[in-house]
């Protein structure tokens, strides 16, 4: 089922445009990582707050405040961009194991995000200024660098990896 989807994917005119045209899959893929390097970037100003190493003179909030509304933006561009150049190669990259390692680091990422929110952000109020961040978002700010690391590095070794 899942390989008859993806072969119905490569073959919508938007895909066939992406993978027969000479500049529309490089295209796509430079505002692809554009946007992913802007998503990383400014997670990194995050994480490297929680982390106490950067900006410890901000309140995570302030902070967290300024530069996210630019990690959605570009996560949705990341994530669209993404989506195009996938429908493109779809039942290539489906059995890429480097394609399902980042899909796995970036879901392991998301789900890192909403437990911290869930649990330690909901108290930043106790911690938002002051001698730094407690455990639980030291952690978090930790495994966030981690992933979305995983996430770049999966990210370029698929393309050494299809044809």
């Amino acid at each position: 089922m899942l390989h008859a989807v993806c072969q119905w994917l490569e073959n919508t005119p938007v895909a066939q445009w992406i993978s027969e045209s000479s500049y529309g899959f490089p295209s796509i893929e430079t505002v692809h990582v554009l946007a992913l390097t802007t998503v990383v970037g400014t997670i990194l100003i995050v994480d490297m707050r929680l982390l106490n190493f950067a900006s410890t003179d901000r309140a995570v909030r302030a902070l967290s405040a300024e530069v996210l509304p630019y990690t959605w933006g570009a996560f949705l561009i990341a994530a669209v961009s993404g989506g195009l150049l996938f429908t493109s190669k779809a039942t290539e990259y489906i059995d890429n194991l480097p394609f399902r390692l980042k899909m796995l680091a970036l879901a392991l990422a998301g789900l890192n995000m909403v437990v911290f929110h869930y649990f330690t952000y909901r108290k930043v109020a106790n911690w938002d200024t002051g001698a730094g961040p407690p455990l639980g978002a030291r952690i978090a700010g930790a495994l966030s660098l981690s992933l979305w690391a995983c996430v770049i590095i999966c990210g370029r070794w698929i393309g050494f990896t299809t044809h």
